[in-house]
């Protein structure tokens, strides 16, 4: 089982992060693959929106967006976190969401994901609701998703209900990947957006969404 962990806030002992380490240290525990990414730390360049990514499958920017990418799509599941920046995701974050080939690829089709998002003042609910429609749009199965409010440097290692959903949510996604567990409802989502929002537009493109349309026929979307 591999598990790929994003920090998509801008500090990297922040709290955060401290959340997503912990889901590290109890999926580690229990035998869990992890690649764990500061985003902050990467190289990735801003998306110039030429679209060539479509027609052959990678971006001309060969920079580190491209290898999160790829292990992404090798990965069972995926846990991404951020903090909250003007009531969205973080920018370092957002960079990555341009260049990851997230919903038209279908990046995480069947795979499962956790979110979450910190915030101290306000907007916390809108960040995670970024992630949970990247991850659902993107082919994935949520299996949970958090946000929590927390005073600037705080001390996390104290907060108990913190850490409580970390493990709650830590052992749910290894379940899900363990089980293979289903989630009708979401499936349903799913499918209408790829039958009703995508495979038109995708099928119109013809030649310049080769690279999609092969994609999708690797995954039976087609």
């Amino acid at each position: 089982m591999k598990i790929v962990i994003l920090n998509g806030s801008l500090r990297k002992n922040g709290s955060t992060a401290y959340i997503l380490r912990n889901f590290e240290k109890i999926l580690l525990a229990k035998g869990a693959e992890i690649i764990y990414y500061d985003l902050i730390e990467q190289d990735i360049a801003l998306c110039n929106g030429c679209c060539s990514c479509y027609r052959t499958g990678h971006c001309f920017i060969n920079d580190d967006a491209e290898k999160i990418s790829e292990q992404l799509k090798e990965a069972d599941g995926v846990i991404i976190g951020t903090s909250t920046i003007a009531s969205n995701v973080s920018g370092v974050l957002k960079l990555m969401i341009d260049r990851g080939h997230f919903v038209i690829e279908q990046l995480l089709h069947k795979k499962y994901a956790v979110c979450v998002s910190t915030y101290e003042n306000y907007g916390g609910n809108d960040s995670l609701k970024v992630l949970k429609n990247l991850v659902t749009l993107s082919g994935s199965y949520l299996s949970g998703a958090f946000t929590f409010k927390l005073p600037f440097n705080s001390n996390c290692a104290e907060n108990k209900r913190l850490n409580e959903l970390s493990e709650k949510y830590a052992v749910k996604i290894f379940d899900d990947i363990s089980k293979k567990r289903i989630y009708p409802l979401q499936r349903i989502r799913q499918n209408l957006v790829i039958k009703i929002g995508l495979k038109s537009f995708v099928s119109n493109k013809g030649e310049k969404y080769e690279a999609v349309q092969k994609r999708w026929e690797k995954l039976g979307l087609n």
